[in-house]
C-alpha cells in the first residue's frame, strides 16, 4: 500500500492518508453498505452493473440435507440474475494468499447445487427487511418486468450453469492470488472471477476515499463469447433417455410415474446443472411451488429424489411441510433426515434414492399421495 496521500480540494487542501481497515468486521459491513465500490462493468443489456446485497454470511450447505457449514462473507445479485460471491480478507491476513482460493471454490460449488431460488429469495427479503430498507424498491431495479418467482428461478437456472462471479476483496492483492485469479478467469467458461483491491484514505473526521482496484478484467474480455450462451434446458424426452441408458427397469418405472404424474397434475421443468435433471412443480394456493427434483448424478447408484423443503416452507409455511413430511414413505434412511429437517425448520433439501423407493412395496403410491394432500 503505497504512503503518498490523496489531496482534497474544496475550502482548503486536504491530504487524505492511506489507512487500514481495522477490523475485517468493519471492511465487511462497508462492503454490504456501500456494494457501489464493486460495481465495475455492465450488464448483458449495456447497462452498468448494479450489485444488491443477498445477504451477510451466507450459509452455504455442504449436502442435499441442508447442512450448512459453511459461511460466504457476502453474496449479491445483480439484474442479469447472476450472483456475485464475494470473500473479504485484510492484508495482514495470511490465507490472501491461496487458503482464501480453496474456500471461495467451495462455497461456489456447493452454492450452485444447493441453494435453491426459495432460499434466495427469501434472505434477500429477509436482508431487505434487517435494514429497513422498500422491498419494492430493492426489486425495482432486479425484476425488470419479472416477477419475484421468475427473477429467482433465473437466478436458481443461471447458479446450476455455473454463472456466477466470484470476487476477492482486499486492502492489498498479493501477486500470488493475483496469478491464480487471472487463470481461473482464463480457464473457467461460464464462472468469472475476480480480485478487487480496496484501498482506504482517511481524512478529518469521518471523511474517507475508497479506491478499488481490479484484477483479472483482461482474462474476462479474452473468454470465448459463445461460452455465455445460456445453457438449455433438458426435456422430458432427454431425461426419458438418460433414465433408459443408466437406471434399472424397477427405478426406469418410480421415475416415469413421478414425471406422469408432475406433468397430470402440475409441470416439469427441466434442470440445467451438467447432471440429468427434472425438477417437480406443483400449483398450491394459487402459485407454483417445486416440490422436489429428480436427479441423476455422476458415478453409480447416485440416481435420487430431493425435497424442496426450502420452497414448501416458504411458499406455505413450515406447518405444511411439516404435515408433508409426515405423509412422506419411510424408506432409505428418509425418516432421520426428515427429523433433521424439523430441528432445522424444515429449509433444506432431504433425498431418498429412487432405488429405495422402488424396493419398498406402495412406497411411490404413497409420496404421490403426500403431493395429493399439499396440493
Amino acid at each position: 500500500m503505497t504512503d503518498q496521500p490523496v489531496f482534497v480540494v474544496g475550502g482548503g487542501l486536504q491530504a487524505l492518508e492511506a489507512a487500514e481497515f481495522e477490523t475485517e468486521a468493519e471492511f465487511q459491513e462497508l462492503l454490504a453498505r456501500h456494494p457501489r465500490v464493486l460495481d465495475f462493468g455492465t450488464l448483458v443489456d449495456g447497462r452498468p452493473l448494479r450489485l444488491a446485497l443477498v445477504a451477510r454470511e451466507m450459509p452455504v450447505p455442504t449436502g442435499p440435507e441442508g447442512g450448512a457449514a459453511l459461511a460466504l462473507d457476502h453474496l449479491f445479485v445483480d439484474a442479469d440474475a447472476v450472483v456475485t460471491l464475494v470473500e473479504v480478507k485484510r492484508a495482514g491476513d495470511t490465507r490472501i494468499r491461496r487458503e482464501v482460493v480453496g474456500q471461495m471454490l467451495d462455497y461456489a460449488a456447493n452454492g450452485s447445487r444447493y441453494w435453491p431460488a426459495a432460499l434466495l429469495r427469501h434472505s434477500f427479503e429477509q436482508t431487505c427487511a434487517k435494514d429497513g430498507g422498500s422491498l419494492e424498491e430493492a426489486y425495482g431495479e432486479l425484476l425488470g418486468g419479472r416477477t419475484p418467482d421468475e427473477f429467482w428461478a433465473a437466478v436458481e437456472e443461471r447458479l446450476a450453469a455455473g454463472r456466477m462471479r466470484l470476487l476477492f476483496v482486499a486492502d492489498r492483492i498479493p501477486m500470488e492470488l493475483r496469478a491464480v485469479v487471472e487463470f481461473l478467469n482464463r480457464q473457467m467458461r461460464t464462472t468469472d472471477v475476480y480480485a478487487v483491491e480496496l484501498t482506504q484514505y482517511r481524512g478529518d473526521g469521518d471523511l474517507r476515499v475508497l479506491v478499488p482496484r481490479v484484477h483479472g478484467e483482461a482474462a474476462t474480455v479474452a473468454k470465448v463469447p459463445s461460452a455465455r450462451r445460456a445453457v438449455p434446458r433438458r426435456s422430458r424426452k432427454d431425461m426419458d433417455d438418460a433414465v433408459a441408458a443408466r437406471c434399472a427397469p424397477e427405478v426406469q418405472r418410480v421415475v416415469r410415474r413421478l414425471l406422469d404424474h408432475a406433468e397430470g397434475a402440475g409441470r416439469i421443468e427441466g434442470g440445467t446443472a451438467q447432471y440429468p435433471s427434472v425438477n417437480l412443480h406443483y400449483r398450491v394456493g394459487g402459485r407454483w411451488v417445486p416440490v422436489g427434483t429428480v436427479s441423476l448424478f455422476e458415478g453409480p447408484a447416485q440416481e435420487g429424489l430431493s425435497f424442496s423443503f426450502g420452497s414448501i416452507s416458504h411458499h406455505l409455511g413450515q406447518e405444511a411441510a411439516a404435515a408433508f413430511a409426515e405423509r412422506l414413505p419411510a424408506v432409505g434412511g428418509l425418516p432421520q433426515k426428515l427429523a433433521e429437517q424439523r430441528l432445522k425448520g424444515y429449509g433444506g433439501w432431504p433425498s431418498v434414492s429412487l432405488a429405495a423407493l422402488a424396493a419398498e412395496p406402495g412406497a411411490v403410491d404413497q409420496l404421490l399421495t403426500a403431493i395429493e394432500h399439499l396440493r
